[in-house]
This record gives C-alpha cells, sequence and structure tokens, in this order.
C-alpha cells in the first residue's frame, strides 16, 4: 500500500483496520457464491454509500455484466435485468477505456449518464467508479459507488480498487478451483468438501445432501426439493445452479402460490401484444429470462392442474408458446422444483398431475429439518450474527453459554428460517456484545419435559453445547480441542461418539 492510500480520509487509521478486516473476510470466510455480495458489502460500509455494485468484464467477449449489488431494499440480482451488458453505458465505458477512476460530486449536472443507476427514493447525488486489475494489468471489471448525498469520494478510490481487484482475482481463482474439481474424476465414495457449495453445516444428514448435489450438479436432471418450511430450499436450489455448468447465466425464482393462475402463465411462459386486454407490448416470460439458466419452481404443490400440463410439455419438449403466439420456440432451462407439500398424496388425491410428479421427481433431494441436524445449529447461528453484525455496520458479537445452550434445545418448528430471524433480533437487541438468553426471546420449555429430564440427560446437553463450541473454536482439530479441555484424545473421541457428535463435525484431523 502507497503512503497516501487513506490520506485523503478522516479518519485513516480506522478505516486502515476495517479494510484489513474485509480483505481477512474476504480472503478467509467468502466462498465462490458469498465473494462477490460481500465485496459490495464491505465497499458500501466503507465509502458509507447507499449503493455499491460489481461488475465483471469478459475478456473474450468485452460484455460487463453486474454480478453483485448492495442497495437495501433492491431486488436481488438473478432477475431478468440483471442480464443487461453495461459495457456500453457511457460513465462504465469511459472508466473501462481510459483504465483510470472517475469521481463525480454533482452527477445531476456532470455529462455522464447515469440513467443505468437502479431507482431509488431519492436522486443519487455523488459517485465514484474504480477499474479493477487482474495478473495481466488488464481491466477485468469495475467497483462502482454511488451517494444520495453530495460529497467528495475521490479519496475511497485508492484502497476500493486495491479491494475490488482482489475480490475479483479471488473470484477467478475459486472457479478455477471448481472447474478443476469438476473435470477431475472421483472415485466412488469419495466424500465431498463441506465448503464446495457455500452451504453451511458438518452434520452427517447435511453429508447426504451435499453427496446428492454432488451426484446431480453436471447432469441436466430435473431436481426436486423437498423439505419442510425454511429448511433452505432456495438455498441449495442457487448452490446447485452456482457450483454447475450454468452458473454464468441467470438464476431465476418464482414462487407458483404467489400469483393467481391467469398471471402466473404469464409471467412463466410471456405474451404477445394484443394478447389480452392491456397487453401493450410483447413480454418475454421467466422461461425465456432463464434460457440457457436455471429456473426454481417454488412451491411447485400450489400450481393449478391446468399449468401443470403446460409444464409438463417444457420438460418433455424443451419449448414454450407465449400467450397469444402462433408458434413455440425452443428454451434451454434447467427445471428445479421445490415444495414442502407431500406430491405423492396431491396424485393419490388428485390435485397433482401423476405424469409430471415422475417428471419433477428425476432426482429427489429430501432436505433435513434442522432438529435433525446435530451441532449446526451453533454453526448457522455464529454466521447469522456475524452477517447481521456486517449488514448493520456494528462490532462482531460473542454469545454466553447460557444462550448456546438455549438454541441446542430449542426445537426449530420454523427451521433455518426461524433461526436466521431469531439471531438477527437477538443482535440488535444485544447492547453490550454478548448474546443473552433474554435477547432471544425463546419460550421456556414445557415443565413437564423439564421434570421428564434426568440429571445425566440435563449435564449431558450442557456437554454437548460445551463441546461443540470448543471445537468450533479450534477450527474443529480434535487434538487442540483435547489439549484446550485438559484430557486424553481418546477421551474426548469417547465423549464425542457418546454424545452423537460425528467425528465428521471436526473439520481438520490432528
Amino acid at each position: 500500500m502507497s503512503d497516501n492510500l487513506f490520506a485523503q480520509l478522516p479518519h485513516p487509521l480506522d478505516y486502515a483496520d476495517v479494510l484489513l478486516t474485509w480483505f481477512a473476510r474476504l480472503g478467509i470466510d467468502a466462498d465462490e457464491t458469498t465473494l462477490a455480495q460481500l465485496c459490495v458489502t464491505a465497499a458500501a460500509q466503507l465509502s458509507q454509500c447507499e449503493l455499491a455494485q460489481l461488475y465483471w468484464r469478459d475478456e473474450v467477449t468485452g460484455r460487463l455484466d453486474l454480478i453483485a449489488q448492495h442497495l437495501p431494499g433492491a431486488l436481488a440480482l438473478g432477475e431478468p435485468a440483471s442480464s443487461h451488458d453495461f459495457q456500453h453505458e457511457q460513465l462504465l465505458h469511459y472508466v473501462l477505456s481510459q483504465g483510470h477512476s472517475l469521481s463525480l460530486e454533482d452527477l445531476a449536472n456532470s455529462v455522464y449518464e447515469s440513467a443505468f443507476l437502479p431507482a431509488a427514493r431519492l436522486p443519487w447525488q455523488a459517485l465514484s467508479c474504480v477499474p479493477l486489475s487482474g495478473r495481466r494489468a488488464s481491466v477485468t471489471g469495475l467497483l462502482l459507488c454511488a451517494s444520495q448525498r453530495p460529497r467528495s469520494l475521490q479519496g475511497h478510490g485508492p484502497s476500493l480498487r486495491l479491494l475490488g481487484s482482489f475480490a475479483l482475482n479471488q473470484l477467478g481463482v475459486l472457479k478455477g478451483l471448481r472447474l478443476v474439481q469438476s473435470a477431475s474424476p472421483t472415485k466412488p465414495g469419495t466424500p465431498v468438501a463441506r465448503t464446495a457449495y457455500g452451504l453451511i453445516g458438518n452434520s452427517t444428514a447435511m453429508d447426504e445432501t451435499y453427496r446428492l448435489i454432488g451426484k446431480v450438479l453436471n447432469t441436466s436432471y430435473t431436481v426436486l426439493l423437498r423439505g419442510e418450511t425454511g429448511t433452505g430450499k432456495e438455498v441449495v436450489a442457487r448452490a446447485i445452479h452456482a457450483s454447475g455448468p450454468r452458473s454464468g447465466k441467470a438464476f431465476v425464482v418464482q414462487n407458483c402460490a404467489a400469483f393467481p393462475e391467469g398471471l402466473l402463465e404469464s409471467e412463466l411462459f410471456g405474451y404477445r401484444k394484443g394478447a389480452f386486454t392491456g397487453a401493450e407490448r410483447n413480454h418475454a416470460g421467466l422461461f425465456d429470462a432463464a434460457h440457457g439458466g436455471t429456473l426454481l419452481l417454488d412451491e411447485i404443490g400450489d400450481m393449478p392442474l391446468s399449468l401443470q400440463a403446460k409444464l409438463l410439455r417444457v420438460l418433455q419438449e424443451g419449448e414454450i408458446r407465449p400467450l397469444g403466439a402462433s408458434a413455440a420456440h425452443k428454451v434451454d432451462v434447467r427445471i428445479i422444483a421445490a415444495t414442502h407439500r407431500d406430491l405423492a398424496a396431491m396424485v393419490a388425491e388428485g390435485s397433482f398431475r401423476e405424469d409430471l410428479y415422475y417428471r419433477l421427481a428425476q432426482f429427489p433431494i429430501e432436505l433435513p429439518a434442522l432438529r435433525q441436524r446435530g451441532g449446526d445449529v451453533l454453526l448457522l447461528a455464529r454466521e447469522f450474527a456475524q452477517t447481521a453484525c456486517t449488514a448493520l455496520g456494528c462490532t462482531s458479537v460473542q454469545w454466553s453459554s447460557a444462550a448456546l445452550d438455549q438454541l441446542s434445545s430449542h426445537a426449530f418448528p420454523g427451521n433455518v428460517r426461524e433461526l436466521k430471524c431469531l439471531v438477527e433480533r437477538a443482535v440488535l437487541l444485544c447492547d453490550d456484545g454478548v448474546i443473552l438468553p433474554a435477547h432471544l426471546c425463546l419460550s421456556p420449555a414445557p415443565t413437564a419435559m423439564a421434570l421428564d429430564a434426568t440429571l445425566r440427560q440435563r449435564l449431558e446437553r450442557v456437554e454437548r453445547v460445551f463441546l461443540i463450541d470448543c471445537l468450533h473454536k479450534n477450527r474443529g482439530n480434535r487434538t487442540r480441542t483435547a489439549r484446550e479441555l485438559g484430557v486424553a484424545r481418546r477421551t474426548l473421541l469417547y465423549r464425542l461418539a457418546r454424545l452423537n457428535i460425528p467425528c465428521s463435525d471436526a473439520r481438520g484431523e490432528g
């Protein structure tokens, strides 16, 4: 870093400390599915801007894609709008072609067109756009920050350029590793690395999920994700898309329960001008938006029977016909369906087509409930807490043993979604940097259950939480954990087995 890297910033030492923390997170904690979003979150926090965008440039075609955006309340990327090629936008093209940063303090009166920026309640007034360099010193992307306040962002340019360049290069390394891994034949029974898909969980139940994802990843099979509400079906669908050969194309989500039948059909298949009253232009449906990529049909069990027949044709023939169109056209879309309902029972009742069910269930994956996932509750809670702290711009929080004990004994009927909301609320309520049971707002366990629990069961529950927490702190290394606890390694292994904490929960050997 040069001597004047922070010279124009008001509190350079504090800024440098936050910047180094973000570099560490991007280098250690991030994976291919989260790195770009972490980068824009970091840029927004460092620049104190409402908007941060990360663009990636294809060296072969010159195409400029928006791959991550931080803007509270905006639609997530992966919607059809995010497939736009931004290389010809005047402002972005200037920074790309010149290879120099551009900082504007009065955006409304500048000569640069900024209509490509997302609409917001207040107008964008200040902007900074920096080019990002690859290993060959070529411009591989752009990092843009915009503020709704009139201010100078020029001082942030040098550090944001380093941060964004590091993130894009790290992303390239991770993608290269994935391509090498997918091209290398694996022996049957070879365990899948738990970090390969960006999912959180070291339990035996999740090992089976990872194994099934690895089997179907590079195929064109239709996947049916089944599981209780809140088990993370959309997260798994995104992991399948992001880790597979279609990762460079769109990932589109449609909740089949969110629209009435007529509107759902037009959303999925699109329509032609004049197809119905109010159809004043041609509209591309979600199948067209997801061409080359993946379409997740969430809550597929709520799709009307008439639409089920049209979906079956798409699966069989690979073609769609928009409303009002005289001919069908081909689409290349991978379908992932998700539901918490028992489709087989619905087939027996006549509320779901049997032929469609067997086409969708070509490769079913049953996602485990959180209560079946062993020590994953604590891993997920820590991750959700860190993410919440980052979003709020506050320092990391610690967990009290009593709060961890309460988490581990809760049944979580709402599964991962319930845990996430609960932790986010706890972080907001936490004033002293330590999450206590009072912050979790969990109802106490029924008195009958407390009376039925023996002293041994209560002690084992406390010991289980303590051991999982200690393993986590030592990154799963059982030798270091045993040394910290002051017991022999074989004693630790015995207690892990006795308390049904799989050795696979440990991330390292030793």
